[in-house]
């Protein structure tokens, strides 16, 4: 005989039984249970039915048998909760160092269950060997690599747009670095602020899943998210772009303003607040992307932080690994770096090679012996190493030298034409391309005037043809396999992550350009984008081989006042690629600050604007110490040189190299000999050192030949560390 059904009381609460029934969350279950009851089902046939078991069954009859529709609510259990927020798994665990991401160490930090964390990292994809992760959108997203492109919010719904690119193979499924915190969480609580701020009914709560909320009238469509819609597909025309709705009703036309921007319409997981939703894909974005930076969280926050509404768009994404540019495979693909023999030892080996790289191009020509004794590796190391390099092509042996014991010792060097690279400088006036072989020689060059047209999208054209046109020049001249890449540089500050021109000056058709991904539409080869100062003292240390084998500060005479610095053999960079930043320095050297306390902009670092009279001395009429007519040669010198003098004590280095476009002729040695006085009359420890101050052995083209040989600074220069 069938268990007795505990029926309805009511057709009321039927049509709310039936209604939880078809709707999401564990009530759903609960309230199957219940109607499959009502038909006069056995407990044993509804746990088929609904797989569960007999138990559970059992349960939830008794319940609503008691307490009615209020029987099939959750009650509140010991210990920890079994929900949480899978944003914030998702968050803490791409945040935690690798030690730390089990799901006991997250539920423990979370206050939360391991097998709540567990089941949200399933559903997230979080280290499934298979796949990469994705978000668990409604409807579900397909396999692929996830992008944070734009954000908007104002008096309607909060939406972000992703953007899905196919997942690379052969790319680690899990995360590859750690997100940069401090910049997620000022988007986090600049984006809570906002939506307190503009729509102050916003639960702290997950997003309800339903886009047209029952009781609650849908907004109107916005012609704002249509413009937004319009913008972001401009923006990025050939990624599939998804947008999700955050919170709030979705707009009345939505599906149609979606389509006509070629858009998917999702929902957000049921058990994601919106808040932690946006920080969850932007973790995981920065934890899969490196171009993915800080700078990129921090523009979000800034424009999340400014009046409604917010419309941010991310610009153009880089080039997929493997995605042909548009017109082609471009003019020349870089080499494939050459791998290193011995199973556990490939760094080690990599690591002596670039070792003994180095020793031959700053000897110029040397003997194995020779080799060995500079580099404490064994003979038979070396001979190894050398043997290789010869066979790749790296390395050319010259005639033997006579020796009066033993057989004749053979000398090697490195091969000039073994790997070419190109460099790009860009500067307000000019942009000069030069192509430079491994010794530094110049193989090809050209030189323009910048297009006065004020579109970036003219300027970057010109670039990309301007360096086509000299690699098509070279003829047979270089192998495709001897390409490295393409360096191109400009005055800083730049996002050297992703390849961005912030600020710089006197080019303001460049602000916020993403000079990298627009120009690897054009070039099917690695592009590395640099401070224009850090790429001449790079260039300087790569040309000027043994003499500037020591520690060295580069001051580049450009459009401004630049320093490069050479530390412990290597450049040194700085947390964002952007160190040497001189004129700040020069400036509070000399105290002179603008009125809101900020350094400032010195005339003095101001090659161009300097004037070189017959005396060369101090124009009458300048008071305070402070010219009031464009200074005079010695004057900038002389205020340089203060700069100069507060390097030398902060860095206690013996060189200062001085270059670039400025440092020619009679100003050149003006330069020099004011900056020698002052780095070497007026340090702390002047009796302990004397500075060498020395002219550049590269002056017009200092920065696009730095441009080039960043890229063999990168491949040849050996480092225990790789920097990105």
């Amino acid at each position: 005989m069938p268990d007795a059904p505990s029926r309805p009381s009511a057709e009321d609460e039927l049509d709310v039984l039936r209604r939880w029934a078809a709707g999401p969350g564990p009530r759903a279950l609960r309230a199957s249970i219940v109607l499959q009851a009502a038909l006069g089902r056995h407990n044993s046939e509804i746990a088929r039915r609904l797989g569960v078991s007999r138990q559970t069954v059992a349960t939830w009859r008794q319940r609503y048998a008691a307490e009615g529709t209020a029987g099939l609510a959750g009650r509140p259990q010991s210990g920890r909760p079994g929900v949480v927020d899978e944003g914030d798994v998702v968050t803490e665990t791409l945040l935690a160092p690798p030690d730390r991401r089990s799901s006991r160490s997250v539920g423990r930090r979370l206050g939360c269950s391991h097998t709540a964390v567990a089941a949200a990292r399933r559903r997230w994809n979080l280290g499934q060997a298979d796949r990469g992760p994705l978000p668990p959108l409604t409807p579900a997203l397909a396999d692929g690599e996830v992008w944070v492109v734009g954000v908007h919010h104002g008096t309607g719904p909060a939406l972000v747009l992703l953007a899905l690119r196919p997942h690379v193979p052969g790319q680690p499924a899990g995360p590859a670095v750690r997100p940069p915190t401090d910049a997620l969480a000022a988007v986090a609580a600049a984006f809570t602020h906002a939506l307190d701020s503009h729509e102050p009914a916003v639960a702290a709560g997950p997003a309800d899943p339903a886009p047209h909320p029952p009781g609650r009238p849908a907004a109107e469509p916005d012609q704002a998210v249509s413009v937004f819609l319009a913008a972001a597909r401009r923006a990025h025309p050939r990624a599939a772009l998804h947008l999700v709705v955050l919170h709030g009703p979705a707009a009345t036309g939505l599906d149609e303003l979606c389509r006509r921007a070629r858009v998917t319409l999702h929902q957000p997981p049921e058990r994601t607040g919106p808040v932690s939703f946006l920080r969850a894909v932007l973790a995981l974005d920065a934890s899969r992307h490196p171009s993915s930076s800080a700078r990129v969280l921090l523009d979000l926050a800034a424009d999340l932080d400014g009046p409604a509404p917010v419309r941010w768009i991310r610009e153009p994404l880089p080039a997929a690994p493997g995605e042909s540019p548009p017109g082609g495979a471009g003019p020349l693909r870089a080499a494939a770096p050459a791998g290193s023999g011995g199973a556990n030892q490939i760094d080690l080996g990599s690591f002596n090679e670039c070792v003994v790289i180095e020793t031959v191009r700053l000897a110029g020509s040397i003997t194995r012996g020779e080799i060995a004794d500079r580099t404490r590796l064994t003979q038979q190391s070396v001979s190894r190493i050398a043997r290789s390099l010869l066979d790749r092509g790296l390395l050319v042996e010259e005639r033997r030298q006579h020796s009066t014991v033993g057989k004749p010792r053979g000398l090697v060097r490195l091969r000039d034409d073994a790997a070419h690279a190109l460099g790009i400088h860009i500067d307000p006036e000019v942009l000069t391309a030069v192509l430079v072989d491994l010794s530094g020689r110049i193989v090809a060059r050209r030189v323009e005037k910048i297009t006065p047209e004020p579109r970036p999208g003219a300027v970057v054209a010109q670039i990309a043809a301007l360096g086509e046109a000299v690699l098509a020049n070279t003829g047979q001249a270089v192998r495709e396999n001897s390409f490295l890449g393409l360096g191109v540089v400009v005055p800083g500050p730049v996002d050297t992550v992703s390849g961005t021109v912030l600020d710089p000056p006197l080019m303001g058709v460049l602000k916020d350009v993403p000079l990298r991904s627009l120009l690897e539409q054009r070039f099917s080869c690695p592009i590395l984008v640099e401070k224009d100062s850090t790429a001449a003292a790079v260039g300087e240390r790569w040309i000027g081989r043994e003499s500037r084998a020591r520690d060295f500060v580069y001051l580049y005479l450009g459009t401004g006042v630049g320093a490069g610095l050479i530390l412990n053999g290597d450049i040194y960079r700085g947390l964002t690629a952007n160190a040497g930043e001189f004129g700040q320095l020069c400036a509070v050297t000399l105290g002179r600050v603008e009125a809101s306390g900020r350094p400032e902009v010195l005339p003095e670092c101001n090659p161009a604007r300097h004037v070189l009279t017959r005396a060369d001395g101090h124009r009458a009429g300048a008071a305070g110490g402070v010219p009031k007519d464009p200074p005079t040669v010695r004057e900038a010198a002389r205020a340089i040189g203060r700069g100069a003098l507060a390097l030398i004590d902060l860095l206690d280095v013996g060189l200062v190299v001085v270059g670039g476009p400025f440092c020619t002729g009679p100003a050149a040695d003006i330069y020099l000999t004011e900056i020698e006085r002052a780095v070497n009359d007026f340090p702390t420890a002047r009796r302990l050192r004397r500075v060498h101050v020395e002219r550049s052995v590269s002056i017009h083209e200092a920065a696009a030949v730095g441009a080039a040989s960043t890229l063999f600074h990168a491949a040849f220069t050996p480092r225990l560390r790789r920097h990105p």
